[in-house]
């Protein structure tokens, strides 16, 4: 049996997660870094050219054994049109995987839109018209989103109330720091701390600023159901075996 199809044959529900991201600009996979997405260039990977995200995903998920696959559309993000169709090539290339979509939702029209693909759909903060929206979106798709909490060098971006009470949190988080994309500076654990302290229940995800192996374990004994990761896997910094390992050291004491 193959070291892929050996972790994948043990997966369970209950596993840690390194999720995969794609990030797509102008029908391109590009670099994200810092949050500056007006600068943000086209990917140098050797998983693939930037205009194949079929081939660096696959790559991706192969490095990661992951059942998800996040892809931020940075073009609906920034209200500048959508790669709606690339989202569906994907979709329809890996059936078996979850698809997660950050594309600025702001709004339930702009969640219905995107239904078709039958994707998870990722609601970040800084893109909600308003608490309300959110209270709209959340008792419209509850069981099909994720809520990301985005932070930046100022703190917290969306609408204030929704930080401060954890009641309106659905059952999955993201804890996305979008100064640390990129820039492989760590994960943000103090904030990963807080946020498990006060909402134990949650399944929490932690992105931005992940630089290798260690990272990912400290993530891991936190309680965190798992990290998002991108320039790390293209770097080579995370390997499939460390990885793996990783998976299995967690089943075992399992």
């Amino acid at each position: 049996m193959s070291l892929h199809a050996e972790v994948l044959a043990t997966e369970t529900l209950d596993d840690f997660t390194v999720i995969p991201v794609i990030d797509l600009k102008d029908g391109l996979v590009v670099h994200a870094r810092a949050g500056k997405r007006a600068e943000y260039r086209p990917i140098a990977t050797p998983y693939g050219p930037p205009h194949d995200p079929a081939a660096i995903a696959r790559a991706l998920l192969g490095i990661t054994f992951s059942p998800t696959l996040y892809v931020a559309d940075l073009d609906a993000i920034r209200g500048r049109g959508n790669n709606f169709a690339i989202c569906r090539e994907l979709a329809d290339a890996f059936p078996a995987t979850a698809l997660w979509i950050d594309a600025g939702f702001s709004d339930i029209t702009d969640c219905a839109f995107w239904l078709p693909l039958g994707a998870t759909l990722v609601i970040g903060s800084e893109s909600l018209a308003s608490l309300e929206a959110w209270r709209d979106i959340r008792q419209s798709f509850a069981r099909n989103l994720v809520l990301s909490l985005d932070f930046d060098h100022t703190g917290f971006r969306g609408p204030p109330a929704l930080m401060a009470d954890p009641s309106l949190w659905p059952d999955r988080l993201i804890l996305m720091g979008l100064g640390r994309v990129g820039t492989e500076i760590g994960p943000d654990l103090t904030r990963l701390a807080a946020t498990l302290r006060i909402a134990p229940d949650r399944e929490v995800y932690v992105a931005g600023g992940v630089r290798d192996l260690s990272d990912i374990e400290r993530v891991s004994q936190s309680g965190a159901r798992g990290v998002l990761a991108a320039t790390a896997l293209h770097s080579g910094a995370i390997s499939q075996k460390e990885i793996a390992a990783l998976l299995r050291e967690r089943r075992f004491r399992s």
